[in-house]
């Protein structure tokens, strides 16, 4: 029987854990024998009695549990060689290896298998293990509820005795899941929405939300085969700023959501426009992770300039941990049922899933784009 171990997470200011109650009853009855680290789930309010009344080993010497694993199950990739799985068991998690590239050598060193949740592909069957998308999903409606508590302003309009007060205006930088999710959120509230999106593939989705989708004139195909955002040309940069600059100036709220897989993340929101804001507004930067959208986020930080707030928490969806951690926990359950067998690890290369999200296996780096960024570093 395939033992499975769930570390608590050690990235600071983390609050989600990679398994709930809940999941860890569904695991059992994968025949899998699944033990937990000790306080892993408290910050989500999941209690050890809880995981051992479904079932879990608690495990109070994360060592010791890593050691006897088969499958680590967590968010973070390991920080350090003290938080890998043993030699020749398996990990799944969140890995990014293209930023991790001595990480993912030492991984391969240890004959580690490794999927990467982020490196699901955009498919129909892929759907209900689409950790990014969940996880985003949460980040979008908490943006809207963090700027409606800093904003000075009601969000709805209000028709009151001493008169009427009007509705918050909302701009949405980027239509993905968390932007449409920002969207939704915001029009729940009330507020009145705009929502800027280099892909005019997304402009009916957008409106079918009750929200207006800026036309940008320069007309370009920004989408990749995935669905993702890709990198913009200079011309249409330039022309959705000019678009966006007068929306902007007129908003109460600006929530950035705008990210292209791999790359910083474009910046959309520059200097000149926060300047134009005005004093009481709020812009929330859910792309500070990847260096923000505006020009004038600090990462991990809320700064004001000027009267505006900038809001660039980094993480957000831990500041949802119960849901956060719940939808995760279901996504790897979604991913364990293509990977196991009746209890044992079932790595089918001929499924595109597991071939797609597949990092290391047996001391090789397969994730071809990760291999050629280690190419060169082999080379000299």
């Amino acid at each position: 029987m395939l033992k499975v171990f769930i570390p608590k997470e050690s990235e600071p200011g983390e609050t989600r854990v990679a398994a709930t109650p809940e999941s860890v009853k569904k695991l059992a009855a994968a025949k899998l024998a699944v033990s937990i680290e000790a306080g892993a789930g408290e910050r989500a309010t999941f209690s050890d009695a809880a995981y051992a009344a479904a079932g879990a080993q608690i495990e109070a010497d994360r060592a010791r549990g890593l050691a006897d694993a088969g499958l680590v199950l967590r968010l973070h990739p390991p920080r350090d060689d003290s938080e890998l799985p043993a030699a020749g068991a398996a990990l799944v998690s969140f890995v990014y290896p293209h930023q991790r590239i001595d990480l993912v050598r030492r991984m391969a060193e240890r004959r580690l298998t490794v999927f990467a949740m982020e490196l699901i592909p955009r498919i129909s069957r892929a759907q209900p293990m689409d950790a990014l998308s969940s996880q985003a999903n949460i980040a979008g409606y908490k943006a809207v509820v963090m700027a409606a508590d800093r904003l000075g302003k009601l969000f709805p309009m209000l028709m009151t005795a001493a008169g009427t007060l009007k509705p918050a205006r909302v701009v949405i930088l980027g239509a993905g899941v968390a932007g449409l999710q920002a969207v939704a959120t915001a029009r729940r509230l009330g507020a009145l929405v705009e929502v800027s999106d280099i892909r005019p593939a997304v402009k009916e989705q957008v409106e079918s939300l009750g929200a207006k989708f800026i036309d940008v004139p320069v007309q370009e195909n920004a989408q990749d085969q995935g669905g993702y955002a890709k990198e913009a040309s200079a011309e249409f940069k330039r022309a959705q700023e000019e678009a966006l600059a007068r929306r902007v100036a007129d908003a109460d709220v600006v929530i950035c959501t705008a990210l292209v897989p791999g790359r910083p993340a474009p910046k959309l929101l520059p200097a000149s426009m926060v300047e134009r804001m005005r004093a009481g507004s709020v812009v929330v930067d859910l792309a500070a992770d990847q260096g923000g959208n505006c020009e004038l986020t600090q990462p991990g930080a809320t700064v004001n300039v000027r009267g505006v707030q900038i809001v660039g928490l980094r993480n957000v969806a831990s500041l949802v941990p119960v849901h956060a951690s719940d939808v995760y926990a279901k996504n790897l359950l979604a991913f364990l049922k293509i990977v196991t067998l009746e209890g044992a690890l079932n790595v089918d290369l001929a499924d595109e899933i597991v071939a797609g999200s597949l990092v290391t296996r047996n001391g090789q780096i397969v994730h071809a784009p990760t291999a050629a960024l280690l190419a060169p570093v082999a080379a000299k």
